[in-house]
């Protein structure tokens, strides 16, 4: 009993140092999501950087990986094209830390990478190759279509970048 209330009262004292107090029940009510399945881990994650899970008597208290900083990419490289497509869709740097980090263990950003094992294509290493011509007919060789293929299908199946990283950290794949 004591361990749990020792827990709780260090989670407030880290959220109350975290969220500026005029704007906590703004932030709490956007940033606080939580997940309890009968019998299993209940996890409550804070503004996607902080997870709690816990379990009946145990509880575990965690940062989400965070991608390494990126910096800004030299200009006419896959990265620069990245970046500029990141930020028109209204994502920051984080986000494209998150991308960098993502493409960079996929496919070391090469347009032609493939994997042997899979047949997983291109920087984002789709699975078939070819699903990338929805993004344009040379998505075999222009980095350009690759990189608008792989941020739709991020957009569509991860909300973004570092939502994608994450999913890699945990399962080693995306």
């Amino acid at each position: 009993m004591l361990p749990g209330l020792a827990f709780f009262i260090s989670a407030a004292i880290l959220l109350v140092s975290v969220i500026a107090p005029i704007q906590r029940s703004v932030v709490l009510a956007e940033t606080i999501t939580s997940s309890v399945v009968p019998g299993e881990v209940q996890v409550l994650t804070l503004d996607g950087k902080y997870e709690i899970e816990a379990v009946r008597d145990n509880y575990r208290v965690s940062r989400k990986p965070i991608a390494p900083a990126a910096g800004l990419p030299d200009p006419g490289t896959a990265q620069a094209i990245a970046y500029e497509l990141v930020l028109a869709r209204g994502w920051d740097q984080e986000q494209f830390n998150c991308l960098v980090a993502l493409w960079q263990k996929e496919s070391h950003w090469n347009v032609f990478a493939m994997n042997p094992y899979s047949g997983a294509y291109g920087i984002p290493q789709a699975l078939p190759g070819d699903k990338m011509a929805t993004a344009g007919p040379d998505w075999a060789t222009n980095p350009r279509t690759q990189i608008v293929w792989g941020l739709g299908y991020i957009a569509a199946r991860y909300v973004n970048p570092c939502g994608a990283w994450q999913h890699s950290q945990k399962h080693n794949w995306y």
